[in-house]
């Protein structure tokens, strides 16, 4: 049987130079099958209102459906490390709300970390929810939630601002960081310098460990693919066949057959 993943299994692996792998997922179905195959970090990620809801942004996915997804989530995982995010608008009003909604993550939706968008901006709120017993997990570069902000989703290449985020989020108290949409030289040397997990996505090979949304890594999505993604699946392809050959057996008359009935 295979330990449970734990912050300290994670710490251990930045220290003895093992790569971290971790994946998002949104479902008991996929979540399971991820446990199975040993990931050591799933991600419920808000990028499901763009993967399972069809929005153009991960801004519309409120707190309660983060909830829901995360149970599902939970529910499925034996082993590995459940890190669930927090929506827009779930932690940037007040403290005392960020503290509220990270603990309906972990107490409702049975996340052992949460994970929230920003640097040295969000430092306040990662150490106050923290200091309330819940690890966070943060999350520098390329940040989506502020992809008005940002102009779009830009590559982050000012390298003095991403260590002092970087520096400052695990003076916070995060266990560990994202960094996404960043060149990897810069990656590198920020995996490098800090004591707590990188998890990269789009920042190179140098981070302690990569994550990639479930339906990018899988080619179930029809539309667009980021450049870092490297598919190791034709699942659209191959769900769409299934589909076809389904409604033509229907329509055939083929199925179900004699071997489907009772």
């Amino acid at each position: 049987m295979k330990a449970q993943v734990t912050v300290n299994t994670l710490r251990k692996m930045k220290q003895n130079g093992e790569k971290i792998s971790s994946i998002t997922a949104y479902d008991y179905t996929f979540a399971a099958l991820a446990d199975a195959a040993g990931i050591h970090i799933i991600l419920v990620g808000d990028s499901a209102a763009m993967v399972v809801q069809g929005h153009s942004s991960t801004l519309p996915i409120t707190m309660d459906e983060m909830v829901y997804h995360t149970r599902l989530v939970t529910r499925a995982s034996k082993t590995a490390f459940v890190v669930a995010d927090m929506p827009f608008m779930s932690y940037h009003a007040s403290i005392a709300d960020a503290i509220t909604n990270a603990g309906r993550l972990v107490k409702e939706g049975g996340a052992a970390a949460i994970k929230l968008e920003g640097g040295a901006s969000v430092c306040e709120t990662i150490s106050a929810i923290s200091k309330a017993g819940i690890l966070v997990q943060a999350h520098i570069g390329l940040t989506p939630q502020s992809v008005h902000q940002m102009g779009g989703y830009r590559i982050q290449r000012d390298e003095d601002r991403l260590l002092e985020d970087a520096f400052k989020v695990q003076q916070a108290g995060a266990f560990s960081v994202v960094l996404e949409g960043i060149p990897a030289s810069i990656a590198e040397t920020i995996s490098g310098k800090l004591y707590i997990p990188t998890i990269g996505i789009g920042a190179g090979p140098g981070c302690d460990g990569q994550v990639l949304v479930m339906h990018d890594m899988l080619g179930l999505n029809i539309g667009h693919v980021p450049k870092f993604v490297k598919k190791y699946a034709n699942m659209a392809e191959t769900v769409e066949t299934a589909f076809r050959s389904y409604v033509e057996d229907v329509s055939k008359g083929e199925f179900p057959a004699k071997e489907h009935c009772y």
